[in-house]
């Protein structure tokens, strides 16, 4: 089968792979029908690298597939199902794992990044990393599973009321899927901050009240002025922007910080935090929202269809991938051969 591989620092490949086996009897085989092109999939091939990932690795940790074989003990998931991928793999004994929270599993590794993922035409997984989903769900709706359930369980660690103000920073992919879970939530009022006016038309597409970009406006001064008081909710998908998020997040209001950039080391005022009542929550991955994803995606309460702007087949990948580094797409669709 032809892959997508990591093959070194800055350099994607397109390989010839053997299909893979299972390895265990709670494994299941899946045929890829859809994948996508993640951020993080970019910062991967970026030299040096904007993240950590095993080289030889087949890419690819946004997909869904149709399960073709299934290990004698696998339970869940019948042959002719549909199955979306929680990309995590988890240890299960940790403290963390112990204590319900296994996206900070201690030993925990990733489809994908260390390990084979679903940029390939068939894809080997712990069967507990899959979960049913509708056929009648199209795969590149599918596909966005990852992404989504990341933002569900951002979405209830700030618990939005209808009503609130929300400022997202980032018009990137979670950024879009930000504004559409928190419109289905019932906020008032969606302000998205982007440099891109190409991403912000799309914010406008995901329910976005207002959109500002940097460049041409003041953003506090304009969020101070559409909100009175503040943001009830300030999200950074942005990953360097926590200082900002300060200046524009009301007294007594929540702080939510999504975006990741070990480099990040902005100045913080502490005494802002404290004398206004600020909470501040960060939020990793996801934690038990698989189910809840598939509930949603069935539900076609959001406008998903709106953030796929590319669809291309395996062997266009390093496309996909220039397109992505230049901003000149959203989410980027791929089919496997």
């Amino acid at each position: 089968m032809l892959a997508g591989v990591f093959e070194k620092v800055g350099n994607l490949a397109l390989q010839e792979r053997e299909v893979p086996t299972l390895k265990s009897d709670l494994d299941v085989k899946i045929k890829v029908l859809a994948a996508s092109i993640c951020g993080t999939d970019v910062h991967i091939l970026s030299d040096p690298p904007g993240h950590p990932a095993t080289p030889g690795v087949i890419q690819g940790h946004e997909y869904v597939g149709e399960v073709v074989e299934t290990g004698k003990d696998v339970r869940n998931v019948n042959i002719g199902d549909r199955v979306i991928v929680d990309p995590t793999t988890t240890c299960g004994s940790c403290h963390y794992c112990q204590i319900g929270r296994p996206n900070l599993c201690k030993n925990s590794s990733t489809l994908g990044i260390f390990l084979d993922g679903g940029w390939a035409s068939y894809s080997v997984v712990p069967s507990k990393n899959v979960f049913k989903i509708s056929k009648e769900i199209a795969p590149e709706i599918a596909v966005l599973a990852e992404p989504l359930s990341c933002v569900v369980n951002g979405s209830e660690k700030v618990n939005v009321q209808p009503g609130e103000s929300v400022v997202i920073i980032g018009a990137g992919p979670m950024g879009q899927l930000f504004t559409q879970v928190l419109k289905a939530a019932g906020a008032a009022k969606i302000i998205c901050a982007d440099f891109s006016d190409y991403r912000l038309n799309y914010s406008k597409l995901s329910g976005a009240t207002h959109v500002l970009n940097p460049k041409n406006e003041d953003l506090v001064k304009t969020v101070k002025e559409i909100t009175k008081v503040g943001a009830d909710v300030v999200i950074d998908c942005v990953g360097v922007l926590f200082d900002q998020c300060i200046n524009l997040v009301r007294s007594g209001g929540q702080i939510l910080l999504v975006g990741m950039n070990e480099h990040a080391q902005p100045q913080i005022k502490q005494y802002d935090l404290t004398r206004n009542e600020i909470t501040v929550k960060g939020t990793f991955i996801q934690n038990y929202d698989f189910p809840k994803v598939v509930k949603i995606l069935e539900s076609n309460i959001l406008n998903l269809n709106s953030l796929i702007t590319h669809k291309i087949t395996l062997d266009k990948l390093e496309e996909g991938i220039e397109t992505m580094r230049k901003g000149e797409a959203i989410k980027i669709i791929v089919y496997p051969l």
